[in-house]
C-alpha cells in the first residue's frame, strides 16, 4: 500500500492581495498585530496589499480612506508604506480632518508621517484652523504637530476676521498664537495697510510689529491727530505713508473702532 506523506507548506515571505473595500476590512483584522499601537482603519474601492516584515505596503485606489480616533484622510488614491504603515502618500482631492486640533485641510497632494506627526501638503493647499477662526492658503504647507508649528510657502494668503495677510513665507507658532511673515509681506487690518521686510502678528492681541523698510497706509477716520511715530501705525492718523529706519522696528495695532 502506498500513501502520500503529509507536507506542510510554508507561507511565502511576502503576500499580495487585490480586493474590494469589503475584503480590506477582513484583511485589516488579520494584520492588526502588525500595526502601530495607534489603531487606524483604511479602505478603498480597489486595494493592493503587500505584507512583509519591515516593509508593509498598501495602495488604496478610488475613494481611499485612512481613519484613526482623531484623524481622517480621504483622497483619490492613498499609498501606505514603511514599517507598521507609518507613512501615507495621498494624491487627488485630498481632504484631512483633524478633530483633536480643529483643523481642516484640502490639497492635491499630501505626505503624512504618522510617527513624527508631520504633514506636507502641496498644490492649492488650504488649511482652516477652526479653533482660531483662521484660513491659510499657499502652494506648500508643512504642519508639525509635535512642535505646534505650521510653515507656509509660495503665494501665502491668510485670513482671520478683519486681518488679511499676503507674503511668500509664513511661520505660525500655534501654541503662542504668533504669525511671522516675510518675503514681501503685506497686511490689511480694518482698512489700514502695512508693508515691511518682516511682519509679526500676535493673533491673541492683534498687535502688529513691523521690521525693516516700513510703509503704512491708514484709513482716514475724520480726526486730525498726526502720526507722531511716523511708522503708519497710529490708529487716529489720516491716510499717510512713511518709512521707518531698519534699526527701529515699528509696532501698530490697526484701527480703533
Amino acid at each position: 500500500m502506498s500513501g502520500k506523506k503529509n507536507s506542510r507548506l510554508r507561507p511565502p515571505a511576502c503576500r499580495s492581495f487585490s480586493a474590494s473595500r469589503i475584503a480590506v476590512v477582513a484583511l485589516f483584522a488579520a494584520t492588526a498585530a502588525l500595526l502601530h499601537a495607534e489603531k487606524f482603519n483604511f479602505s478603498g474601492d480597489m486595494t493592493t496589499m503587500t505584507l512583509a516584515e519591515g516593509g508593509q505596503h498598501a495602495l488604496l485606489t478610488g475613494h481611499g480612506r485612512v481613519e484613526s480616533q482623531d484623524l481622517r484622510i480621504t483622497a483619490d488614491s492613498i499609498e501606505l508604506f514603511g514599517k507598521d504603515f507609518i507613512y501615507a502618500q495621498c494624491h487627488g482631492n485630498v481632504h484631512v480632518v483633524d478633530a483633536r486640533r480643529g483643523l481642516d485641510l484640502t490639497s492635491q497632494d499630501l505626505f503624512y508621517d504618522r510617527d513624527r506627526k508631520i504633514a506636507r501638503i502641496r498644490g492649492n493647499a488650504m488649511m482652516a484652523d477652526v479653533k482660531n477662526e483662521m484660513v491659510v492658503k499657499g502652494g506648500f504647507i508643512e504642519d508639525r504637530d509635535t512642535e505646534q508649528i505650521t510653515i507656509v510657502q509660495i503665494g501665502v494668503r491668510i485670513f482671520k476676521k478683519d486681518i488679511v495677510c499676503r507674503s511668500e513665507f509664513a511661520r505660525y507658532q500655534r501654541d503662542k498664537k504668533i504669525l511671522e511673515l516675510s518675503g514681501m509681506p503685506w497686511v490689511s487690518k480694518g482698512g489700514d495697510v502695512y508693508q515691511a521686510a518682516r511682519i509679526t502678528i500676535n493673533l491673541d492681541t492683534e498687535e502688529i510689529s513691523l521690521e525693516g523698510s516700513v510703509q503704512g497706509t491708514l484709513e482716514d477716520k475724520g480726526k486730525s491727530t498726526p502720526d507722531t511715530k511716523g511708522t503708519g501705525a497710529s490708529p487716529d492718523a489720516p491716510t499717510s505713508k512713511g518709512a521707518a529706519p531698519d534699526s527701529t522696528p515699528a509696532k501698530g495695532t490697526g484701527s480703533d473702532r
